[in-house]
């Protein structure tokens, strides 16, 4: 189930145009791989140029992948006036909940050929959220993950990839640079005047950017607990201990641990599944208003932040130690009564406040 939108915040209805005798072969919407045909509004224009889709974030052509994708000025000028916010943000997220898919080979054993992607999963409860990075990026389909509830935004035409690729350069923390690395080797094969060089891990402080808002979007949990006038508040933020090439996620959880100050927790393999898992859990006062502050510079996307700012209300509850009393006791009661997955009203407005794409 789509959660409700709040259309006052959202984007207009695209159009598909095409002209008059010149029917809409869906086929021929697989050159532009990215293209989510479920949310474009097909309408018929007898005057509209042949061959042509507009959308109303970007146009695009049916011109073929070869003279598309591999022009000069394209290749050069792709990476001018990026938002940093943006591209930081966009990586936390596919550092938490994204994969980056290469191929071994050109073509599958049928013959057809074989395309990278990057993808990120989204909860179900998140497709504004998908929805927006993809009008901002201008390319990229958006499908619900049968068996899941979840979305699937893939990025997988090769001038989404170079745009991505060349944005996203020097902004990773995690082993999944590694598979990034893939991507660029990929890419500087497929077109030879690319030349994209591959750019260190980035070690600057989580307080210099907003990757760790894309973290948290993707992985990060904020609690309240209230037992026998006992009050918990706090944040956690939990990892497997390495990836699908075993590679360790040690390193990136210790900086993590090492930023707030807390202890790198290792949870028993007996609570999730017989694997072994890395986590950064807090709940004291000092610890919390340091998330606080960065989320105040670098603010959340995804529904999590209803949560946060519930989790916001009784940091400050607690702070005026009003949870010592009654009252402030009950107002702790009625926020926990929908936080997290207690929660089934969404409001979305915290999206008007999106990064734009460019500076």
């Amino acid at each position: 189930m789509v959660p409700a939108l709040n259309m006052a915040v959202c984007w207009n209805l695209s159009n598909l145009t095409q002209s008059a005798g010149n029917f809409l072969d869906l086929n021929l919407l697989g050159i532009l791989r990215d293209y989510t045909p479920s949310i474009i509004n097909c309408i018929c224009i007898s005057n509209a140029r042949e061959n042509q889709v507009f959308l109303n974030f970007r146009s695009f052509s049916f011109l073929s992948e070869k003279n598309h994708f591999c022009s000069h000025n394209y290749i050069k000028d792709i990476n001018s006036n990026f938002n940093k916010d943006f591209f930081f943000y966009l990586t936390g997220l596919i550092e938490g909940d994204g994969t980056i898919i290469v191929p071994k080979t050109e073509r599958s054993i049928k013959g057809k050929l074989n395309y990278p992607s990057i993808q990120i999963a989204f909860d179900l409860r998140d497709f504004p959220l998908a929805l927006i990075i993809q009008q901002k990026l201008g390319f990229g389909s958006i499908s619900r993950t049968k068996g899941l509830n979840a979305y699937r935004l893939t990025i997988n035409n090769y001038e989404g990839l170079i745009y991505i690729v060349k944005a996203l350069n020097g902004k990773f923390r995690t082993v999944k640079i590694n598979d990034f690395y893939l991507l660029i080797d990929f890419l500087n094969k497929r077109f030879s005047e690319l030349n994209i060089i591959k750019n260190e891990l980035d070690t600057s402080s989580f307080k210099d950017n907003s990757w760790l808002s894309g973290f948290i979007d993707s992985d990060g949990h904020f609690f309240v607990r209230l037992n026998n006038k006992k009050v918990s508040c706090g944040f956690e933020l939990v990892q497997a201990s390495s990836d699908h090439n075993h590679r360790s996620k040690k390193d990136i959880m210790l900086s993590l641990s090492e930023y707030f100050n807390v202890n790198l927790l290792s949870i028993n393999k007996d609570y999730c599944k017989g694997k072994l898992q890395y986590g950064v859990r807090f709940s004291n006062i000092k610890t919390n208003f340091l998330l606080i502050n960065y989320l105040s510079n670098y603010p959340l996307f995804s529904s999590k932040f209803q949560n946060y700012n519930d989790f916001k209300k009784v940091v400050n509850i607690i702070n005026n130690k009003e949870h010592k009393k009654e009252e402030g006791l009950l107002k702790i009661f009625e926020i926990t009564k929908t936080m997290n997955n207690r929660r089934n009203v969404f409001i979305w407005d915290h999206l008007k406040n999106f990064y734009n794409i460019n500076n």
